[in-house]
């Protein structure tokens, strides 16, 4: 029983970090104009996120594989992405 739930766990997990909302479809979804709300919809909560001047820069993923986007006064001015299959 033990070992049954063990598999399943782990199959689960597995599952669940080879569906990242870093990819090309969700990416594509992204819009200029789009509220920082409607950006976290698509992709999920950002990995870091930093603030100058009234300008808020935030990205998801890592160095290989992530999106980046930049918001001023709660809306997506520039994104880009490296390594989004």
């Amino acid at each position: 029983m033990k070992l049954n739930t063990l598999v399943t766990v782990t199959a689960l997990s597995l599952i669940l970090i080879a569906c990242s909302k870093i990819n090309r479809d969700n990416y594509e979804q992204l819009k200029m104009g789009m509220g920082y709300s409607e950006i976290t919809a698509i992709i999920g909560s950002p990995d870091e996120c930093s603030e100058t001047l009234g300008t808020k820069h935030c990205t998801w993923g890592d160095d290989a594989k992530n999106i980046q986007v930049s918001f001023i006064a709660d809306k997506a001015i520039t994104f880009s992405n490296d390594g989004v299959k």
